[in-house]
C-alpha cells in the first residue's frame, strides 16, 4: 500500500486531519480526522510503501498493546483509508 500523492496530514486546532491538496484531489471535499496513533502511523507510512504488518509492528513498537489489538486497529484504519481513497493497494 501507499498513501496517494496530494494527501497531507495537518494539525488544525490540535486535531490531526488529512486533507487533499492539488488538482488531483479536487473531488476530495472533506477532511479525514485521525487520532494520535493513526496520525503516528500516517507520518511513518508517508512517502513509502507499507503493509498491514508494517503498521502492526509500528504500533507494537510504540504502544503497550497486544498483537491482536494492534492488528484489529490496523485493519479498521486501513479499511477506512482505502474506503476514503487516500491510499492505494
Amino acid at each position: 500500500m501507499k498513501i496517494k500523492e496530494g494527501f497531507i496530514l495537518r494539525t488544525i486546532c490540535g486535531e490531526h486531519v488529512v486533507v487533499g491538496e492539488g488538482i488531483a484531489q479536487v473531488n476530495f471535499n472533506k477532511m479525514l480526522s485521525l487520532n494520535e496513533s493513526a496520525a503516528y502511523l500516517w507520518k511513518e507510512a508517508e512517502g513509502k510503501e507499507f503493509t498491514r504488518e508494517t503498521l502492526i509492528t509500528l504500533l507494537l513498537d510504540k504502544y503497550d498493546v497486544s498483537r491482536e489489538q494492534a492488528a484489529e486497529d490496523v485493519d479498521k484504519l486501513v479499511c477506512t483509508w482505502i474506503k476514503e481513497g487516500v491510499v492505494c493497494e
